[in-house]
């Protein structure tokens, strides 16, 4: 069944068309700029704009990056905070006029990973991070999600961890990519000390330069980038609004 998948992030907005049986996207990515305010209703304008690019008419996926509990969103870091405790799914529904499914944006490219990606009948435990402005982390024990976990907020060296080791924070502080793996390995390093991990998959855009960082880190699970790419949350995003 074909889902439009779109994927909210700190600097743009994607989506497209998913053939939820394969993973794939039915026709190439729309992406919009991310309003600079990043405030509910300019945002909820742009996801619109998607959907009237596609012509689109059915279910919409659409990942957020931050907590998201039956529809509401809880968390909004990286967004303006008026997403604290708001119906978005209510707004998103009324705003496109079209049934909405909202997950977080990492879970949802967790999931898209898990059943077409890297993490495709690996079992134990996996820990799917997502490295862009900010950094997204999806848990699965056995293939089972545990929603939400947000991971990127922890506290490393005093600040939030993704201050730090986002890939924003890579471009703004100039890091060479051996510099950014050093910390990227010591955030990993936290995550496996609490959750002791048999994969690390790590998606967005840095996956692309995998071999520039992968070579540097130290962790004993295995590290490999995502094979869906940027892609993955668009994809994931879809999956979750199946009727």
């Amino acid at each position: 069944m074909e889902i439009l998948g779109v994927d909210i992030g700190g600097s743009g907005i994607k989506g497209a068309p998913v053939d939820t049986s394969t993973g794939t996207l039915v026709t190439s990515r729309f992406r919009i700029p991310t309003p600079a305010q990043s405030k509910p209703k300019p945002i909820a304008r742009v996801v619109r704009q998607i959907v009237d690019h596609f012509e689109w008419e059915g279910p919409v996926g659409i990942g957020y990056p931050g907590v998201v509990q039956n529809g509401f969103t809880r968390t909004a870091t990286n967004l303006h905070n008026k997403w604290i405790d708001l119906d978005a799914s209510g707004l998103f529904s009324e705003q496109i006029g079209l049934p909405v499914t909202l997950i977080n944006d990492a879970d949802a490219a967790g999931i898209a990973e898990m059943a077409f990606g890297a993490g495709k009948s690996e079992p134990g435990t996996v820990i799917v991070v997502t490295v862009g402005t900010g950094i997204g982390t999806a848990v699965f024990s056995h293939g089972v999600l545990v929603p939400n976990t947000e991971l990127g907020q922890m506290d490393l060296r005093g600040k939030r961890a993704e201050v730090r080791t986002s890939d924003a924070a890579r471009q703004q502080e100039k890091l060479s990519w051996k510099k950014w793996a050093t910390r990227f390995d010591e955030y990993l390093g936290m995550l496996e000390m609490l959750f002791a991990p048999d994969l690390f998959i790590v998606g967005g855009g840095v996956c692309k330069k995998a071999d520039r960082f992968i070579p540097y880190l130290t962790v004993n699970a295995r590290v490999v980038p995502a094979r869906l790419s940027n892609e993955a949350g668009i994809i994931g995003a879809a999956m979750v609004a199946l009727p």
